[in-house]
């Protein structure tokens, strides 16, 4: 599915793009956020307090549990997907793999992809899955978890469309996009994963985060 979420075309209207030291624009900062008021040094400053991925709670390719805590200090990308998918989903896990490919040796990188049929797609049918992309290791999760949970954050967090349909192939309809988002946990892009083109400039979008200065963890 190549449309474009309508939650992206209203956040992106507050992405926040500012130019770094070598005057190159930084990746937006993408959902709502809020101004902060705080007293340092006698003086009044304001601060922007960002939307970032809450907390969660799956199950991997390997039957480990993996929270948001699991992703402190990553830079990751996630996706929505689900094993039986005949239309987008082979199509987004091959562009995946380039991703997979170019970062599996990064200790600080992760891509997370949720399943939508949890109910069919369990632990061993994830491993099944992943054994036969070539995924190994830690770099690339699988994860399932309550579908209603896994629906929750999809739209209401990454803003990725998802829903059962069962006029559609496979039965569920989602949106094909990858969801970058930085070491703080805010989304800082999304991307067509059906699209290579729009991959490609998710890999150097990817480079021009880890050039990012480290700021404060979100706890």
């Amino acid at each position: 599915m190549k449309k474009l979420v309508l939650g992206f075309l209203v956040i992106a209207m507050w992405g926040a793009c500012k130019s770094d030291s070598g005057n190159k624009m930084a990746l937006p900062i993408f959902g709502s956020r809020r101004a902060v008021s705080k007293v340092v040094d006698g003086k009044t400053e304001v601060d922007t307090i960002y939307q970032t991925i809450p907390k969660f709670g799956f199950v991997n390719q390997y039957g480990d549990s993996i929270t948001n805590k699991s992703l402190d200090g990553d830079i990751y990308v996630a996706d929505f997907f689900f094993t039986t998918c005949p239309s987008i989903c082979p199509i987004m896990a091959r562009n995946m793999l380039k991703i997979y490919d170019t970062y599996k040796g990064d200790g600080n990188f992760k891509i997370l992809s949720h399943t939508i049929d949890p109910k069919h797609d369990s632990v061993p049918v994830l491993k099944k899955y992943a054994d036969k992309l070539g995924v190994t290791g830690n770099t690339w999760w699988f994860v399932q978890g309550k579908k209603e949970e896994t629906y929750d954050i999809a739209e209401k967090n990454y803003l990725v469309a998802v829903k059962k349909d069962s006029t559609a192939a496979g039965g569920y309809v989602h949106a094909g996009y990858f969801v970058l988002v930085d070491k703080q946990k805010r989304i800082r892009g999304a991307y067509d994963g059906t699209d290579p083109k729009q991959v490609d400039q998710l890999i150097e979008d990817i480079k021009a985060l880890k050039a990012e200065p480290d700021e404060a963890i979100v706890q």
